[in-house]
């Protein structure tokens, strides 16, 4: 039995299910699945915070609407939480700590008592201290414990014919400010307003990394920095991110990597 059928035997276990939903790769995978086999019984619940893009939040609500699931989408003010708006090494576990105490409420209040995510495999080799939190919840990611890897999740999703197959790999916004540094819904906009730009451009995966509130740091593929910095897009970028509010601006020459930041952690 190869891990597909495992999984979807695995879902039928269950008499209802509330899948934490970002319409990102994994979670609309598993959102797909646990409703192909339990129906009505699956629904999704997103958090909606200055943390992610508006066009992400559009992007679940459509694909929620257009498959006919029922989809809770809540206010999350995580940024009021202190560990959080201090930006301490250990952030993603109060943020997730704190969302996922919502979706279980959320859950709960719609007769569900089990709660699932879209960690995969390759999840569990970086950094992720939010991953803590989950476990402690008693949140189940069947992604991971079936060996699910990134790729094998794009593969089975192009086989179901889901628009997200080949979409972006995608983090939450805090994840663009060095530990240390305050987060707060203005910096949280300024990112999103220059992702966009980047975007705009005809980008694919890329990431602004602020440093200081005033410098924004541009990762994008290492093939990609060309079509950045000629001058059409670096005088286009230039102009936008200084309207955004960055005083300087500048592309990292390492090109995009998941969890930059953490570089500096030992």
């Amino acid at each position: 039995m190869d891990k597909y059928e495992a999984l979807k035997n695995y879902l039928k276990r269950f008499d209802g299910i509330a899948v934490a939903f970002s319409a990102g790769v994994d979670s609309t995978f598993l959102l797909r699945v646990a409703h192909d086999i339990l129906g009505d019984k699956a629904i999704a619940v997103t958090a909606k915070s200055p943390g992610v893009p508006g066009v992400e939040i559009k992007e679940a609500e459509d694909f929620c609407k257009t498959a006919g699931i029922k989809h809770i989408v809540f206010e999350s003010e995580e940024y009021k939480i202190p560990e959080y708006s201090s930006n301490v090494s250990e952030r993603c576990y109060y943020c997730k700590k704190y969302i996922f105490n919502r979706i279980k409420e959320l859950a709960s209040a719609a007769g569900i008592d089990t709660v699932i995510e879209g960690t995969n495999k390759d999840d569990t080799f970086d950094y992720r201290p939010g991953m803590r939190a989950i476990q402690e919840l008693g949140i189940l990611s069947p992604l991971a414990e079936f060996g699910f890897t990134k790729a094998d999740v794009r593969e089975y999703s192009e086989r179901l014919g889901l628009p997200s197959f080949n979409k972006n790999s995608f983090s939450c916004l805090a994840s663009r400010i060095p530990y240390g540094e305050s987060i707060t819904p203005e910096i949280l906009k300024k990112v999103e307003e220059a992702e966009a730009v980047l975007r705009s451009l005809g980008l694919k995966q890329y990431r602004v990394r602020v440093h200081g509130g005033t410098l924004a740091r541009i990762e994008v593929l290492p093939e990609d920095i060309e079509h950045v910095i000629r001058e059409v897009s670096r005088r286009v970028i230039n102009e936008r991110f200084r309207e955004i509010g960055f005083v300087y601006v500048t592309v990292d020459l390492g090109g995009y990597r998941t969890g930059s930041l953490n570089e500096v952690l030992k």
